[in-house]
């Protein structure tokens, strides 16, 4: 069995997908824009003029597959509930990530040593998702 988070970013997906390539070094897999689609989308499920943005997608960090979508194209993407979470090596590492995500975020918790930790954060990027960044224990 395979667990793999699926973003929907409504409108934002390309934007979000630049940002992760230049913060996080994300490589895309597959991208597939609503025009791309082999059956027209049904009637209702994204908003008129949504043709060029994507329908899917596919990218990597690191070792971990990231899907995404801009959904219905609404223009009010919604993460709730849950956070991704970046194991890196070293503090330095940690640092750079925390501050490259939390550029045009919000601080949750700003990175301090920790008791499972040297180094731990928590911040929302531009979108809104939630990640927290932490060094691999010792």
């Amino acid at each position: 069995m395979l667990v793999q988070s699926y973003l929907f970013f409504d409108g934002r997906c390309e934007e979000a997908i630049e940002f992760y390539k230049k913060t996080l070094g994300a490589k895309v897999d597959m991208l597939m824009r609503f025009k791309d689609s082999p059956e027209p989308p049904q009637p209702g499920c994204t908003a008129p003029g949504s043709e060029n943005k994507i329908m899917h997608a596919c990218f990597h960090v690191g070792d971990t597959a990231i899907m995404a979508s801009d959904g219905r194209c609404e223009g009010k993407p919604s993460f709730q509930g849950f956070s991704l979470s970046l194991t890196v090596d070293t503090a330095t590492e940690a640092d750079r990530l925390f501050t490259a995500l939390g550029e045009g975020g919000q601080v949750q918790m700003p990175m301090a040593k920790t008791f499972f930790s040297s180094r731990f954060g928590m911040v929302a990027d531009r979108f809104g998702v939630a990640w927290m960044v932490l060094v691999k224990p010792a």
